[in-house]
């Protein structure tokens, strides 16, 4: 298990955070994901390797910026 954590901009609410992690579970390799709006942040936890960038994309595809 690997765990990832990215610094998300655009978050305001729950339904942001269920979005991301509705959108994140469907790729092959995500086992967990949650979503703070509160703290700006997205934990993904994988259970094989998934190229950082296609999480990345999936986020921007959403609206959301992710910021390093």
């Amino acid at each position: 298990m690997k765990e990832i954590t990215l610094n998300v901009e655009g978050m305001t609410c729950e339904g942001c955070e269920k979005r991301i992690q509705n959108v994140l579970m469907e790729i092959n390799g995500v086992e967990n994901v949650k979503a703070s709006h509160i703290d700006k942040k997205v934990k993904i936890t994988l259970n094989k390797d998934v190229d950082i960038n296609t999480l990345k994309e999936a986020i921007e595809d959403l609206d959301f910026q992710v910021v390093e």
